[in-house]
């Protein structure tokens, strides 16, 4: 296919995949696949490779996602019916006040989000969320989405982050430079979104029916309606009897994070041996979760006197909850690869290469073009910066200058994160909202943070003459 041929199918497949969805009702899950069958064919994919490539895309991204997934509301399901998110809750309502809770999550998503990737940030803020929302009789929506957009603008902009990473690499610009500029900058975007945002987060949030069972799962049904009923049933009076503290719920939520940090540092400074060996196995992410759920299941439940069967029971009964999260995101992946396999994005770079415009904002719109064709964040980093790194290389920037070019690129990757993005489901899902209103909140919310980032950096740029050797 020609590049405006390849651009034209990119854009209308993303057109059909929101008609199906948002006007035919059609499944996401079903959306997705069907939508990337039918571009792949078009692209010319051979057919004997098509199964291959949606099942082999799909089977990635659901290996990275399932596992963490699963953890995460394992974690959850235990937190929240031992009572914990709602101490918390109640201890965080008492200290900053019920109108502040949404910017007290913020700026603990901050923290959390500069050493853990996305995903496995948003899954361990999760109970505290839901906590809040049934403290303070608000939809998780509220909390939730302004906490995931902070996730995006740290996993965006800053190393260790792999998009971030990538980009650095390719333009030849230390991390220690990108923290310094990227640091205040994503905090001060991060605090401006917040507040700008606010009338969008006041609009009406549902709770969609795919979300209601994971949300209200932690809840117990009526009695008798089967064993996972009476196992919830005895976790929930054990922790009565012997009430969760803050501090343990704060531990529970910390060691996967404090296990990630010591893996990435020890990797990076600590010579090779056992002990550098053990910290680096116990910092992979799905490890760090996995070691958090014995943590949790003895802090919360055996350490309480409760049966292994109970807790077993209690974590088991998390599960199903989470099948749809995998599932879409899973096809939302496969799709963002099939765009990605066709050469839209290279497409796309190439006539915008040709545009004329001024490298920094190039840079910027490049990327957030790629990022809405293609989807995933870290994708359209590292295609822009292949694209766009030798034209950068032969202006000779000094280290600042290549610092606030990669800060660029990554404002325009995380703008308007929608139907492509296995974030968006995610997010979506988890915090309880139709596609429809995903697109107006956190959609729209993704877009105004990137445009603020991308807004600083171009001050800076301003105030800095560039240095040319």
């Amino acid at each position: 296919m020609t590049p405006l041929a390849l651009i034209l199918t990119g854009i209308g497949s993303i057109a059909v995949l929101l008609l199906l969805i948002l006007k035919l009702r059609l499944h996401p899950f079903v959306a997705l696949l069907v939508v990337a069958v039918v571009v792949a064919l078009l692209t010319g994919m051979p057919v004997a490779k098509l199964a291959d490539a949606i099942q082999g895309s799909m089977g990635r991204i659901m290996g990275h996602i399932a596992i963490i997934v699963a953890f995460g509301a394992m974690i959850g399901r235990m937190v929240d019916l031992s009572g914990g998110a709602a101490t918390v809750a109640n201890a965080l309502i008492g200290r900053v006040g019920r109108a502040h809770v949404p910017l007290a999550l913020v700026i603990a998503a901050f923290g959390v989000g500069i050493p853990v990737f996305f995903e496995v940030g948003v899954i361990m803020l999760m109970p505290l969320v839901y906590g809040m929302a049934r403290q303070t009789g608000r939809v998780p929506a509220v909390f939730g989405i302004p906490m995931a957009v902070t996730m995006l603008t740290v996993h965006a902009l800053l190393p260790p982050h792999p998009g971030a990473v990538a980009v650095a690499a390719a333009l030849g610009v230390g991390a220690g430079h990108m923290l310094l500029l990227g640091l205040p900058l994503a905090a001060v975007a991060t605090v401006l979104t917040y507040v700008l945002t606010r009338p969008i987060m006041a609009q009406p949030l549902g709770c969609a029916p795919d979300i209601r069972a994971v949300v209200d799962e932690a809840r117990v049904p009526a009695h008798g309606q089967g064993e996972g009923d009476g196992a919830a049933a005895a976790f929930m009076q054990a922790t009565a009897r012997s009430p969760v503290g803050v501090g343990e719920v704060l531990t529970v939520i910390a060691m996967p994070v404090v296990l990630m940090v010591a893996g990435t540092l020890a990797g990076e400074l600590m010579a090779p041996g056992r002990v550098r060996t053990v910290m680096v196995f116990a910092g992979i992410p799905f490890v760090a979760l996995g070691l958090d759920v014995l943590l949790c299941a003895w802090l919360l439940g055996l350490r309480r006197g409760m049966a292994l069967a109970i807790v077993s029971d209690v974590v088991a009964a998390a599960l199903p909850g989470t099948a749809i999260i995998i599932l879409i995101t899973g096809a939302g992946g496969a799709f963002a690869q099939v765009l990605v396999g066709s050469g839209v994005g290279d497409a796309l770079g190439g006539l915008l290469a040709s545009t004329g415009l001024p490298l920094l904002v190039l840079a910027f719109v490049l990327t957030m073009i790629l990022r809405v064709a293609q989807g995933p964040t870290t994708v359209a980093l590292m295609t822009t910066a292949g694209i766009l790194g030798p034209m950068i290389g032969r202006l000779h920037l000094d280290q600042t200058h290549l610092a606030l070019m990669a800060l660029a690129m990554g404002a325009g990757g995380m703008a308007l994160s929608h139907v492509n993005d296995a974030g968006f489901w995610i997010v979506t899902r988890l915090c309880g909202v139709s596609v429809r209103e995903g697109l107006r909140s956190w959609s729209l919310m993704t877009l105004v943070a990137a445009l603020l980032v991308f807004a600083g950096v171009a001050a800076l740029w301003g105030v800095m003459p560039a240095s040319r050797g």
